[in-house]
């Protein structure tokens, strides 16, 4: 395998977890949705995924959660809800607005530290997200932007060329085999 898992991290559907090639997922890590890590990706330290089984986080290639970084793809409403956990011999439907709904980051994305990512969000190609931010369920965003803030908010565009070159670069030398050079 070529990927790098450390195993003082909790999954709690090890079934439904896979992590791609030359990714790393570091140290206390807990993860209760359905994941997929990308190619060349790293969760750094801290990091959490929650909202079970049913709902899923993809996380692209090229990508980075900083430490401390916060998904959830399931919430309670904090307004109109009760918020406690259901045990699961009730069948009836009890909470009326619980928020749901997979969290993607496409390639190229980079999450700062301590932010919180709320359900059924698309982060496109190419954003950054500033350290310390908060991203509501279903925020629109632009590809190949910065954004930062609690409110999150546009901060300026990024430099999409000098980043797919930068990964270009990094894909040639991947492609080689281990000692070869630019030139055999």
């Amino acid at each position: 395998m070529t990927c790098i898992v450390s195993k003082n991290i909790r999954i709690r559907y090890p079934e439904v977890f896979k992590v791609g090639d030359y990714s790393i997922v570091d140290d206390f890590c807990y993860f209760s949705s359905a994941v997929y890590v990308g190619r060349c990706s790293h969760i750094a330290s801290g990091c959490s995924v929650a909202g079970g089984r049913n709902e899923s986080f993809i996380l692209g290639d090229y990508c980075s959660l900083s430490s401390g970084v916060k998904v959830w793809c399931a919430s309670d409403d904090f307004v109109n809800d009760l918020v406690t956990i259901i045990p699961s011999f009730v069948k009836q439907k009890v909470k009326e607005n619980f928020i749901t709904g997979g969290v993607k980051i496409h390639n190229y994305c980079a999450i700062g530290s301590n932010t919180v990512i709320m359900p059924n969000n698309q982060i496109p190609e190419g954003v950054s997200i500033g350290a310390l931010s908060f991203v509501p369920a279903n925020f629109k965003f632009e590809p190949w932007s910065v954004y930062a803030g609690s409110p999150i908010r546009l901060i300026k565009k990024r430099n999409q060329e000098s980043v797919i070159k930068q990964a270009n670069k990094l894909e040639l030398a991947l492609s080689r085999k281990p000692g070869q050079s630019a030139g055999d």
